[in-house]
């Protein structure tokens, strides 16, 4: 790799014969290969377009950049676009109205211009930290208001609260016959310079005074101050006027100057801002000329001391710095030109470097750019460079350029002058006065002379106004990114959903955060997320990349910003039972959730804009109010986009699944559609109540959806392995069942069954004897796939059958009517489904027990025919209280649902496209592969219980009681699904405490059994406690083989609580915690032990609490420093939990808690 800095680019402000120029510094970095051929494309830059592979428009490029305060960071080149070639024997203006803007090697060319830029704008260069630099493609933009928004966005990505990163913005090139898009300002950001017409002083910048004077030909007033930003003015293709736009003061970060030692300096009142963003070139690339191309870079001090304040031409603050100095300004021998220059110099370096702002001192500079001439000449030959812009304006002969000789001469691509924008223009007597509407359209006054200040919205009305006037569309529909992770689809459910409403005023997109590139996160305007929470907080599996590269995006900025703050208002795994897993994930060995403080973050201020400040964002958070962590990671993820400067749209919602999520989740989908209109300007574009209805209306109907039969002979049908596989994106396997015995069954016959697999060949990395076999650790998981109940399939195939003529048992298509952008249609394969039978359909792949969902219930209401019918299930389906009432008093499932509305007839094909996909339940593994590496054993409780309120029917957990019916030789699709914040210690002589009532013991009974084998081959672990709990002895699970592993010392204490029992107390696990507190305190503080946790959520939060009580017990510490002490435990993975929602108590529990509420 090498890299390149252009420090000191110089450019003529206003007429290419003055010498009045300002500098900046920017660094351009580009793959550089070691291969001949490279280097000789590098030295011709032309010939190359063809050979980059091209990217998507919108694309940006990620490179090396300078950072104040941040060590190197690994440099990498995200994404190329530029500029495609024509045929041979095309014209030039020929292929300039061919050439499209999605072609390869724009982006390229623009990182090369900055190598290879005209000799005159060619100084010395600078080596600072590597952070980020882009390239932002903005030539989709027609209109004046777009090109504003984009060069604001332009400013803030470059400002970066001070840590300044190089950018250029991409406008639209030049086209045959059409007008040229330009920004009339030389920069960016410039300070006004008022002419008085009577004596010709002039207040501000004089550099600036000519086009000062444009602006006020254009209405715009400034404040008569000396540093006056001035308004942007803009030009969009064949629009007869350009457009005048405020710069709002909280995007321009100005350095007030101070000085080190001479106190007086601040009185001057002395300051300059700290982007150097030049807009006035051209960029001369593969062929094509783009008029609007502002880029910048960050400054070297003499630009701004030297020559910005020094000059005579400019704002000649030399001679009052001299005077205050006490220096004779009267004769020259006092040097006093040279004095204050240098304290001039002194001042900004040290002003700019007391905020933190990117600056670069000229020596430092100069010395630079002699490697890069060095490094340049070894690998191309030579380095283009003019030496009268390459020596800075101060103490040049102290420097090694000074002594240096140079060459000039051209490259290609290149930046180029252009006649200035304002001195050909046609102006019309009328729209010259300070009145105009071109005055009035952003910022101006009215012509008596009253500062009229307009709103975001109304800005917006205007322009939309003004471009409908012209003809033409305001813009492309604004960009909505519509992020979701899941576990169970239902997420993915409601994206799609949230992007059918907001399709009808937004261009809505939908992406699985797994798949979305964080680094284009800052430059979304409107971001909505959906995501679930697996288990007590943790992110689901497709989340967990977008928390930790947000979560660094986080870390970053506060870094830079903000002091490291004490604990944040929403911490996972702070609540009373928590969570290792997301600190894991967004950590992984760096720094703890606590490391900065979202209570100070949340609201920053106007000086102090975040990463996301022009992002508006929703979240919705999907969860289980069974659990502590309710909805834990959707709520980290708001405080995180909030911290990061993100405006909410609402504020984040969660959507309990045992409570009325779905109607939940469609209050928020239609509350922030028309926040987002509100906010964009487009509540007048559609009707929102209309476009709302759609969340009620049925997308997909009879006459949509459609089962087609298969032929075997022409489309292969896959087996249950292959389409498990393909519908869930898992390494799925068929594992034979070796033994299937019960453990334990009390008196209300609660059953337990220990069920045996045998290894998938597909998983086995070596021979019987080899530890690697199986690929899983003790802690893990093992996803299960079941099968539903035979009974109820067959069920639900006769009550269909009625509405179908489909064989059962023929192979059959699920296919949608699909319509397309040129309006035509076609029936689709819909890919989550695999091509099979209708059984097989409802056994393996579809949730036919779960209680049917609102939206469901309201699709079933319009195929109802029986008016009664009809009635109760729009009832259901719109009231969420009667709909919660009728799901916990009976939890239906689909069969029960459609006997007990005997009128609706339903299309199969529409039925199953609506019906959620049949997920996975996880175990944890009671085994450990160190025992035996070709075999998995499983625990499972068996779940049975009866409805209305225990009157009901009886209604079975669906994989225990498949569990519970399988045999020896038997098949069962499943998975692994690591779980790497429940392992065991990677210092094996730490001891070990678990703690695991009911079924909690089987995770526990792998790593005692680990233990076990390690010992036998001579290896140490450290002392493993354990605490079990039941009902009564007869539930005691393993005892057998638990007695057998105290007595040979594998188990050193094993406690049993029992709850049930008389005459012996009750007593639960909590309480043989308090029981053996020394010990626990012992283990966990002298010895560094690890502490364990398995079971349902709600015992998790009992044991969390009683540690606590074990932390003031035994080791006398108050209730504040015993919570201190369990977060640390947490922070350092030395306390674990592997949780799981209530199971068969679930209805019970359910109900209490909405009595509760």
């Amino acid at each position: 790799m090498w890299s390149q800095f252009i420090p000191v680019k110089r450019y003529f402000e206003w007429n290419p014969s003055s010498l009045r120029a300002t500098g900046w510094i920017m660094r351009a970095v580009v793959s550089k290969e070691s291969s001949p051929q490279h280097q000789e494309r590098e030295g011709k830059a032309e010939e190359n377009a063809a050979k980059w592979p091209g990217a998507e428009a919108g694309a940006t490029t990620e490179e090396m950049e300078p950072s104040t305060s941040q060590s190197n960071h690994e440099f990498r080149i995200k994404r190329r676009l530029g500029i495609g070639r024509t045929s041979a024997g095309a014209t030039q203006s020929a292929a300039a109205t061919a050439q499209q803007t999605n072609s390869p090697e724009k982006s390229l060319g623009c990182q090369r211009v900055l190598r290879q830029s005209p000799p005159h704008s060619k100084p010395g260069t600078y080596q600072l930290t590597i952070t980020k630099s882009k390239v932002f493609d903005a030539r989709h933009v027609t209109t004046a208001q777009g090109m504003f928004e984009a060069l604001c966005n332009h400013i803030k990505y470059g400002t970066n609260k001070g840590n300044i990163r190089s950018a250029a913005t991409v406008f639209c090139q030049r086209k045959p016959g059409q007008g040229d898009y330009r920004i009339w300002n030389a920069q960016l950001i410039s300070y006004a310079g008022y002419r008085n017409k009577e004596d010709g002083t002039i207040v501000g910048d004089p550099g600036t005074a000519e086009f000062t004077e444009v602006c006020q030909k254009l209405g715009w007033v400034g404040a008569g101050t000396r540093f006056d930003l001035l308004p942007l003015v803009i030009q969009a293709g064949n629009r007869p006027y350009p457009e005048v736009f405020a710069l709002p003061p909280e995007l321009v970060l100005e350095v007030p100057l101070h000085h080190p030692t001479y106190d007086w300096f601040s009185e001057l009142g002395l300051r300059w801002y700290a982007l150097p963003a030049v807009s006035s070139m051209a960029f001369d690339c593969g062929g094509l000329q783009f008029t609007a191309v502002p880029f910048n870079g960050w400054y070297m001090t003499t630009e701004i001391a030297s020559r910005d304040l020094g000059d005579t031409h400019r704002y000649n603050q030399l001679e009052v710095v001299a005077k205050r100095m006490g220096v004779d300004t009267r004769t020259h021998t006092s040097l006093w030109k040279d004095r204050a220059v240098i304290e001039l110099n002194a001042a900004v370096l040290y002003s700019f470097q007391k905020m933190n702002v990117t600056i670069v001192d000229h020596h430092t500079a100069s010395e630079s750019f002699m490697k890069h001439m060095e490094t340049e000449t070894r690998l191309r030959g030579g380095c283009p460079a003019e030496w009268v812009w390459i020596v800075p304006p101060t103490s040049g002969s102290l420097t090694p350029v000074f002594h240096q000789e140079m060459v000039c001469y051209s490259l290609k691509p290149s930046y180029e002058y252009q006649e200035v924008a304002w001195k050909n223009f046609q102006w019309d007597e009328e729209d010259s006065t300070s009145g105009s509407a071109l005055g009035l359209l952003a910022g101006g006054r009215s012509s008596g002379g009253r500062r009229i200040k307009y709103r975001f919205k109304e800005v917006a009305r205007a322009v939309k106004f003004t471009s409908n006037l012209f003809g033409k569309a305001l813009q492309r529909r604004i960009k909505a990114a519509i992020l979701y992770a899941t576990e169970t689809g239902k997420s993915e459910k409601y994206a799609h959903m949230l992007a059918e409403l907001f399709n009808h005023a937004f261009n809505a997109q939908v992406m699985c955060m797994a798949d979305y590139d964080v680094i284009n996160l800052e430059h979304e305007a409107l971001v909505m997320i959906v995501t679930s929470t697996f288990g007590n907080g943790d992110p689901p599996e497709n989340g967990e990349a977008f928390a930790r590269e947000v979560r660094g995006m986080a870390n970053n900025h506060h870094s830079h910003h903000h002091p490291i703050a004490t604990q944040p208002k929403y911490q996972i795994g702070s609540s009373k039972s928590g969570t290792p897993l997301l600190n894991r994930v967004l950590n992984r060995d760096q720094h703890s959730l606590r490391s900065f403080s979202f209570d100070q973050l949340q609201q920053p201020s106007v000086d102090s804009l975040g990463p996301l400040s022009n992002v508006r964002f929703a979240v919705f958070a999907l969860g289980s109010s069974a659990y502590p962590n309710f909805c834990g990671f959707g709520i980290y993820i708001d405080d995180l986009l909030g911290s990061l400067g993100g405006e909410r749209l609402a504020s984040v919602t969660c959507g309990d699944e045992l409570s009325g999520q779905e109607q939940t989740f469609k209050s928020w989908a239609q509350q922030v559609f028309h926040t987002a209109c509100e906010t964009f300007c487009l509540e007048d574009d559609v009707n929102i109540d209309d476009v709302s209805a759609t969340l009620r209306r049925d997308l997909i109907t009879s006459d949509t959806v459609r089962f087609v039969a298969v032929n075997p002979q022409e489309k292969p049908i896959h087996d249950i392995v292959a389409g498990l596989s393909q519908t869930h994106a898992k390494n799925v396997a068929e594992c034979p069942v070796v033994f299937n015995v019960t453990l334990a069954k009390d008196t209300d016959g609660r059953t337990t069954v220990h069920v045996g697999l045998k290894i998938s060949n597909q998983w086995i990395s070596g021979t019987r004897n080899s530890v690697t076999a199986a690929t899983y650790e003790p802690g893990d998981h093992i996803g299960v796939f079941a099968v539903n109940d035979d009974t109820l399939v067959t069920g639900l195939i006769d009550r269909l059958g009625a509405n179908s003529t489909l064989p059962p048992d023929g192979p059959l298509q699920l296919q949608t009517l699909t319509e397309h952008k040129d309006g035509g249609k076609t029936w689709q394969n819909q890919e989550r489904l695999p091509a099979c039978n209708l059984r097989t359909l409802l056994s393996h792949y579809l949730d036919i027990t779960t209680p049917t969902s609102q939206t469901l219930l309201a699709l079933l209401a319009a195929h109802a025919s029986a008016e009664e019918d009809k009635r109760r299930l729009q009832l259901l389906a719109t009231d969420a209280r009667e709909y919660e009432d009728w799901k916990h008093w009976g939890f239906p499932h689909l069969l029960e649902t459609l006997l007990e509305f005997p009128s609706v007839a339903i299309d199969a094909a529409l039925l199953v496209s609506q019906l959620p996909l049949l997920q996975p339940r996880f175990y944890s593994i009671s085994s450990s592969p160190l025992i035996d590496p070709l075999q998995i054993d499983i625990t499972a409780a068996v779940i049975a219980f009866k409805t209305q309120g225990g009157k009901g029917p009886m209604h079975y957990g669906v994989c225990s009681n498949y569990l519970a019916h399988l045999k020896s030789g038997d098949k069962i699709q499943c998975f692994f699904r690591s779980a790497p914040n429940f392992h065991l210690p990677t210092e094996i002589e730490r001891p070990v405490v678990m703690v695991g009532p009911g079924t909690g013991v089987a995770p526990f009974r792998g790593f005692w059994q680990h233990k076990q084998a390690l010992q036998l081959k001579g290896e140490e672990m450290g002392p493993m406690l354990l605490f079990t709990g039941y009902r009564s002895p007869d539930c005691d699970l393993f005892v057998e083989e638990k007695s057998a592993m105290v007595a040979s010392g594998i188990l050193d204490y094993a406690f049993l609580a029992l709850s049930r029992h008389p005459p012996v107390p009750k007593t639960y696990v909590q309480d043989k915690l308090l029981e053996a507190a020394p010990l626990v305190y012992r283990m966990l503080t002298q010895q560094k032990g690890h502490f364990y946790v398995c079971g349902d959520c709600a015992m998790a939060e009992d044991v969390a609490n009683t540690l606590r009580m074990v932390f003031q017990k035994a080791g006398g510490l108050d209730s504040e420093e015993s919570e201190d002490f369990l977060m640390t435990l947490r922070n350092e993975r030395r306390y674990q939990e592997d949780i799981f929602g209530i199971t068969y108590r679930a209805p019970d529990t359910v109900i209490a808690n909405r009595r509760q509420q």
